[in-house]
């Protein structure tokens, strides 16, 4: 065989070799699949949040008024009553006193009336029992209740005064201004008492 005949057996035999050896088209990418790419989804924008609407103010509970007749009653005070004072029984020297709401609501009598004498020290003692708060006298306006004081026997130590002041029991603090009452030649003794209101004349000078 020529030098020629060999070199052209030569390069075919290479030309095969490296047609064997190569790549085919199924494995040109490497074995490996190419991946599938996911259809992305569109999604629209959200609507903006709404603000909390404001709570409406709650109305504060009604307070149902009392049928109570005697619900804003108070005791009566010498603000709110005018004051006279009577000679009853000149043998004892007793005087009706009475009092008359002036004021233009009602208000209620407590317990005694509180009487002292002109300028002498003391007052009246309590004669007899006075009913409860809840049975007090309701004074409506221009009404009119009553108390007697008693006289004391004249003796070396009793005195005799020309006016006497009365000042209202109202079961608290409340400052008054005492009320006076003309009563010429009151005998003055330990023996004075008074009677707690009433609403009729008779029954203040008899108990």
């Amino acid at each position: 065989m020529s030098r020629v005949h060999r070199a052209i057996a030569l390069v075919a035999m290479s030309t095969l070799a490296l047609t064997a050896c190569g790549p085919s088209d199924d494995s040109a990418g490497g074995g490996s699949e190419v991946p599938t790419a996911t259809p992305t989804t569109s999604t629209s924008p959200s609507a903006p949040a709404q603000p909390p609407k404001p709570t409406p103010p709650t109305k504060p509970p009604t307070t149902t008024p009392s049928t109570d007749p005697d619900y804003n009653v108070f005791p009566c005070s010498t603000y709110d009553v005018t004051f006279t004072a009577s000679l009853a029984e000149p043998t004892t020297s007793s005087y009706l006193l009475k009092i008359t709401n002036k004021s233009a609501k009602p208000c209620r009598v407590l317990g005694h009336p509180i009487v002292t004498f002109g300028d002498l020290d003391g007052h009246a003692t309590e004669r007899g029992t006075a009913p409860g708060i809840e049975e007090a006298i309701r004074l409506a306006p221009g009404q009119s209740a009553y108390a007697g004081l008693m006289g004391g026997p004249k003796d070396t130590k009793s005195k005799t005064v020309s006016s006497i002041t009365m000042t209202m029991n109202t079961e608290s603090d409340l400052k008054q201004v005492p009320l006076k009452a003309a009563t010429p030649h009151l005998n003055v003794s330990d023996a004075n008492s008074v009677t707690a209101w009433m609403n009729d004349a008779e029954d203040a000078l008899s108990l």
